[in-house]
């Protein structure tokens, strides 16, 4: 499906497609997954239906790519030479109001993802997967540097507790996840299960 999509993508400037993408979201944020039609984002970005669809094949590949793109560059290009430096500086890519946007924009599109199996097979080969392979790098330096065991059982959930944090904080605070309650939690949670001193 990605070398699919890249060959159909080629075919569109840069610039267009980020103007399309962010066509998508404001539209999702307005409307919602379900709600949010091809004729809508046809209307928005004056483009034709057929366009899209020759382009992206469809509404779950679409809205996949939109959130990738909307993403502020690669995991794996952090390094700061510390597990926590990184995790801080990956929590730190986008300010609070944007953290605040996202967080209600992804809450809207898992309960989606529950009852579409295209949206969720396209979640997982279009963000998932890939951002997943990203993080692993960065952790696997972690391991490599010595910082954390290979064997620590942590290991395996590092991404749960992260995202675990980030989308239970309106819930269970009723607060929008902010740069500093993900750090705090980082120091407080993450990093002691791995057996990362925070000092």
């Amino acid at each position: 499906m990605a070398e699919v999509a890249t060959a159909r993508r080629s075919r569109i400037t840069p610039e267009r497609e980020a103007e399309l993408y962010e066509a998508v979201l404001d539209l999702l944020r307005e409307v919602g997954y379900d709600a949010l039609t091809m004729d809508a984002v046809a209307a928005r970005t004056r483009s034709s239906k057929a366009t899209l669809y020759r382009q992206w094949g469809g509404k779950p590949e679409l809205v996949a790519k939109a959130i990738r793109h909307n993403k502020p560059g690669s995991i794996a290009d952090i390094d700061t030479g510390s597990l926590r430096g990184d995790l801080h500086t990956l929590t730190s890519r986008e300010d609070d109001c944007a953290m605040q946007q996202n967080a209600a924009l992804m809450r809207g599109l898992f309960m989606a993802v529950h009852g579409n199996p295209e949206l969720l097979a396209a979640f997982k080969e279009l963000l998932v997967e890939p951002e997943m392979e990203e993080f692993n790098r960065v952790v696997q330096r972690a391991v490599d540097r010595g910082e954390v065991r290979a064997d620590s059982p942590a290991l395996g959930y590092i991404v749960h507790m992260l995202v675990g944090a980030f989308a239970t904080r309106t819930l269970i605070d009723d607060q929008p996840p902010t740069q500093a309650f993900l750090m705090s939690y980082i120091d407080a949670v993450v990093l002691p299960a791995l057996g990362v001193p925070v000092n």
